[in-house]
């Protein structure tokens, strides 16, 4: 059987500078990365991604023709593609994650953004050139007729570029974000809107987590693009090639999980946090401080729900964890300067001697997170809108009597909906009143549900979520 490619701008490890100037390697950061590098451990997969660092493009100057196995790295099968660090910066930070990631999550403030003038214009240009780069990797390294699986919206023009250098590939791309409807997605300008639906068209599979984002996907092809939809079938022609639509909602490695959560560092950190909270029922949530993630208004709720019961006050502790990302971005450091201010006002208002209503953790630390995971009681995830959110699944797994409040508008809702407390992220009283209901959940009703939500969160483990694809391309 010929060996898989799978594109991602991530791959599965990263370099850095030591300060004797040698290179140290280590497992690449991010969600999608984390998910796929366990899939593809142990199969025949070459993985083909960017250089996103100078210890990264120093290590792929450093192997022949970019593949960091044959030169001398245990890192499976990758080729690290060396891109000019101004094109990737435009392609990286103006196109994909202060464009596409703001179109596809509905956040911007249109009275003021977005503004497609010149300067975009050319930022687009280094998003095509990092595109092209991808596809001419893939096209060289891909044998006759492989299967080529292309990751997230940085790719999202690849598929059609490799299918005009190699019609004989089986491309798929996968979406790990939402799909914005048709009236937000025509923000963008005309052109760019349809080269974006064009290029995914190029795959012969485009796979969504939930079959809402497929199906905004498919209305943006039918409104934007005049494409043939056929939303029985899941299939989209247009200009002679038909492209199926995959729905392949991920989950979670239960058994992997709770190995890992019950590792001594784990422990560890459950009995520090135990000394420090007592008895005290534990609100936990785990993110990134990403706009999307809606940390302030889940503080603001959490300051509601204090303000309107004054019984609850010295019985509850929210554990806060918001981990950087994308400071490079300014509306991310004013993001996290916001979610510290309406922290301080949580403590300035309500923190006694004995009694610390709030601790808010900004340092990135996985082993403290399992361990407040597995002493929740009430899981709040509340994002405005998101892909799918994998902490609404690990949560249940290693907490089985813990309440789930979340969002409406997470991709996840559409499997934990039924047994979860959803709410409006909007809806800041609303969102406080489902804390109270979550904290006063009768035991037996959490312990139902809690079994309902680990069945459903582990129902699709990423091995087979990437089997499934894989199928869906055929052998």
């Amino acid at each position: 059987m010929n060996t898989v490619l799978l594109a991602s701008n991530r791959g599965p490890v990263s370099f850095t500078h030591a300060d004797d100037g040698t290179l140290t390697m280590r497992r690449g950061g991010g969600g999608v990365v984390s998910g796929l590098s366990e899939v593809v451990k142990d199969a025949d997969v070459l993985w083909v991604c960017a250089a996103l660092s100078d210890g990264d493009r120093s290590a792929v100057r450093l192997a022949p023709g970019g593949r960091l196995d044959q030169a001398g790295y245990d890192t499976g099968p990758v080729r690290m593609l060396d891109i000019p660090p101004a094109t990737f910066h435009r392609a990286y930070n103006a196109v994909a994650n202060s464009t596409l990631w703001f179109v596809n999550h509905l956040l911007y403030d249109t009275p003021n953004s977005p503004q497609f003038d010149t300067r975009f214009r050319r930022e687009w240009e280094s998003y095509q050139d990092y595109n092209a780069a991808f596809a001419l990797a893939l096209a060289e390294e891909a044998a006759h007729g492989a299967r080529v699986m292309v990751q997230d919206y940085h790719l999202t023009l690849a598929p059609a570029m490799l299918r005009v250098e190699r019609p004989d590939l089986r491309i798929a791309h996968f979406s790990h974000t939402p799909w914005a409807p048709p009236e937000y997605f025509s923000l963008l300008p005309d052109d760019i809107a349809a080269e974006l639906l064009t290029g995914i068209l190029g795959a012969d599979q485009a796979g969504f987590l939930t079959a809402r984002w497929a199906s905004a996907f498919m209305d943006c092809c039918e409104a934007l693009l005049g494409a043939h939809v056929d939303r029985v079938q899941r299939t989209i022609g247009y200009e002679g090639h038909l492209t199926r639509i995959g729905v392949h909602p991920l989950g979670v490695d239960g058994d992997a999980l709770w190995a890992r959560a019950s590792e001594p560092d784990v422990e560890s950190h459950m009995a520090a946090l135990r000394e420090r909270v007592g008895d005290r029922k534990l609100i936990v949530r785990i993110d990134r401080t990403e706009l999307s993630k809606n940390i302030v208004r889940g503080l603001s709720s959490y300051r509601q729900f204090l303000t309107d019961h004054p019984e609850w006050h010295g019985k509850v502790v929210h554990l806060a964890f918001a981990y950087p990302s994308r400071h490079d971005l300014p509306e991310y450091r004013e993001y996290t300067a916001a979610v510290q201010r309406c922290a301080q006002q949580i403590e300035d208002e309500f923190a006694g001697e004995d009694w610390d209503p709030l601790i808010l953790n900004v340092d990135d630390d996985y082993a403290r997170s399992l361990a407040a995971y597995r002493m929740a009681d009430v899981l709040l995830v509340n994002p405005i809108r998101d892909g799918m959110n994998l902490v609404a699944k690990e949560g249940p797994i290693l907490a089985p009597h813990c309440a789930l409040v979340l969002s409406r508008e997470a991709g996840a809702a559409a499997e934990l909906g039924s047994d979860a407390l959803l709410v409006n992220p909007y809806d800041v009283s609303g969102t406080a009143n489902a804390l109270h209901e979550a904290l006063t959940l009768p035991e037996e009703e959490r312990a139902k549900r809690g079994t309902r939500l680990r069945a459903a969160a582990t129902a699709l483990p990423p091995r087979q979520w990437f089997a499934d694809q894989l199928a869906a391309l055929g052998d």
